[in-house]
């Protein structure tokens, strides 16, 4: 683990250097992210022993958006299991954008990812629910969970999204028409659109980022919000489609699972040390935050994180797991 020094200084020189960077537009295909100041930027760590780093605009709140796909992805397979999620869902990239319908048509209906549009709402109709409404309470409890705190329905940016939200309508009925989604296309669109509408800052996404790098334990809360055994396979999901199209390079390059989400939010997982989130509005044409890329990208290599080092780099895997001394479980399906 790097020092507590050492982490402070890469932050505040990451968020000070890349704060000058430029380019990118807000998503403006959803009017209440339009209108998101585009020059806001915070930066935040989250360590595995609990130790919390910011710098920038870390307590401001936006919306979760995509990032959210990666805590339904985990309450599903703590529901209903790795290998049933894997078998309904699939675990390979598109090497497609993240809404592309020709995905889906390329793989028999099959969403293949639960981090592109199709999978998310697939993941979200394998909750088992009485109805809704209690599906919906599962998904924001596990947001909260992740997070440490009561997470939160933005119901401006809900009502942005589902008055915008055509495409990914016809996305979930090809999905039914496929046979792969496992609840009413309609409802199962409209709590996907729900969950990506909650508020979070950076520190939220590092605690929830840093939940996976302690394989599975909450640092801050000391709950056990998913069981060690599925992380690795969450991981693996971010990996390989965390960034969309940019998935690739991001691997190459940072060398760390990672997940954006187009409200300019990303965070990445050093497995068994912390994790690195950022905010900015300005996104590429992929739809990932120009500057969280930047400067996530920054500490990083300032850190030395990359997962591909070697020998010499940090070794976590054997940590995932580990108890870290910690006895509450509090599972990520059981509503708060």
């Amino acid at each position: 683990m790097p020092g507590n020094d050492t982490i402070a200084a890469a932050v505040a020189e990451a968020w000070e250097h890349t704060k000058k960077v430029s380019g990118g537009e807000n998503a403006d295909y959803i009017p209440a992210l339009a209108s998101v100041d585009p020059d806001l930027f915070g930066i935040s760590i989250v360590t595995v022993d609990g130790h919390v780093f910011n710098e920038g605009d870390s307590t401001v709140e936006f919306a979760i958006e995509s990032i959210s796909k990666v805590f339904t992805m985990a309450l599903a397979m703590e529901e209903i299991g790795a290998k049933a999620f894997r078998e309904k869902v699939g675990t390979d990239p598109t090497g497609l954008p993240f809404n592309s319908v020709m995905a889906l048509a390329l793989h028999g209906g099959k969403p293949m990812s639960a981090l592109v549009n199709a999978g998310a709402m697939s993941s979200t109709s394998l909750i088992p629910a009485r109805d809704a409404d209690e599906r919906w309470r599962k998904i924001l409890a596990a947001q909260s969970a992740f997070a440490g705190r009561t997470i939160s329905l933005s119901d401006e940016v809900n009502s942005s999204e589902q008055t915008t939200n055509f495409h990914n309508r016809g996305i979930a009925w090809l999905l039914y028409s496929g046979g792969f989604i496992y609840s009413d296309p309609m409802e199962a669109c409209d709590i996907y659109t729900r969950q990506c509408s909650t508020m979070i800052t950076t520190e939220d996404l590092a605690t929830m980022g840093a939940t996976l790098a302690n394989g599975g334990i909450n640092p801050v809360t000391g709950d056990r919000v998913v069981s060690s055994e599925n992380v690795p396979h969450i991981l693996a999901e971010m990996t390989m489609e965390g960034l969309y199209e940019a998935s690739g390079d991001w691997a190459y390059t940072v060398g760390l699972p990672g997940k954006s989400g187009v409200g300019g939010g990303i965070f990445c997982v050093a497995p068994g040390l912390l994790s690195i989130a950022a905010f900015s509005p300005r996104l590429d044409q992929f739809g990932n935050s120009v500057r969280a890329q930047a400067a996530i990208t920054q500490i990083a290599q300032e850190l030395k994180l990359n997962l591909y080092l070697g020998t010499g780099g940090p070794r976590a895997a054997t940590q995932f797991g580990a108890s870290s001394g910690i006895t509450n479980e509090v599972l990520v399906s059981t509503p708060h």
